[in-house]
């Protein structure tokens, strides 16, 4: 009986292994080895070691683009972070019609990635979109937005936060997770709301606020869309985000074996700050099963 079901349980993981080998893992390794190779589309790849690798050293448009890539995540992931854990912390209150507030908080998330980057270009025009006839109606000055150099990505850092429902679901997760005792143990010794979130909203609430933060960074340093559709790189490459480079070099020079260099350095450069945020989260996230941080 166990050998039958040994070998039905393989049987049926065969195909999502088979998937995984063929899909993943395959193209990985080809990737690696395409990527110490001087290879275009439509020719032969020939080997040149780490020449693809030493080469980055002296490009400047990789240094921008990473440059380009880091600037936003510093400024995309605690943006979205703040704004998504306001907004659970204000639907974990009892409140008339919750699950219409939670419903329409998340619709966003819904809408198509590209019908997203569509609209936030309507928002953006600076002659006749939604911010600046805002900025008109209040006296304010109006902004180029994408369109300028200066305010290229602080415009993409604004637009990120229209997607924080999958973090803000997390979040709220986490909340309702908080035992009720710790806040009447706060307010029996006298603590109000403030005291209540610092002492135990906030501890509770870290290792939730680690994994978005994990999530979070991964995905900034992986943006494409916005750069792809709203500006192609521009303007004078302030939105050549990394992934965008890496495309451009990869389906519009053709060269194929510098783009799958820059893919493995990008991989090796999440892995490195992922592993950083690991250590140093020893200092701050609170376990409570471990009883200790």
């Amino acid at each position: 009986m166990r050998r039958l079901e040994t070998r039905w349980g393989i049987l049926m993981a065969l195909p999502a292994i088979l998937g995984f080998v063929i899909f993943t893992i395959g193209p990985m390794v080809a990737s690696a080895w395409f990527s110490l190779t001087d290879w275009t589309i439509g020719g032969s790849p020939s080997f040149v070691g780490l020449d693809n690798y030493t080469a980055m050293a002296h490009d400047e448009l990789f240094w921008k683009s990473l440059g380009t890539t880091t600037y936003y995540t510093l400024g995309a992931v605690p943006l979205v972070l703040i704004v998504s854990f306001a907004v659970a912390m204000l639907l974990n209150e009892k409140v008339r019609g919750l699950a219409v507030w939670r419903t329409i908080f998340y619709l966003p998330t819904l809408v198509p990635a590209i019908a997203n980057v569509v609209l936030w270009i309507w928002i953006f025009n600076p002659d006749f979109g939604l911010l600046n006839s805002l900025l008109r109606q209040g006296g304010l000055p109006g902004s180029q937005w994408i369109y300028a150099e200066s305010t290229a990505v602080p415009s993409l850092i604004i637009m990120s936060t229209w997607g924080f429902g999958n973090t803000m679901v997390i979040f709220l997760a986490g909340l309702q997770g908080v035992p009720r005792h710790l806040y009447e143990a706060v307010s029996i010794d006298g603590g109000g709301a403030w005291r209540r979130f610092w002492h135990v909203t906030l501890p509770m609430m870290t290792p939730t606020i680690f994994y978005n933060l994990v999530v979070g960074v991964v995905g900034t340093f992986q943006v494409f869309n916005q750069a792809y559709v709203m500006t192609e790189g521009g303007p004078n490459h302030a939105t050549l985000f990394y992934v965008y480079y890496l495309f451009r070099k990869a389906f519009t020079e053709s060269e194929m074996g510098y783009a799958s260099a820059l893919a493995w350095t990008l991989f090796m450069i999440i892995m490195v700050v992922t592993f950083l945020i690991f250590r140093n989260a020893r200092r701050w996230v609170y376990y409570e099963m471990a009883g200790a941080r």
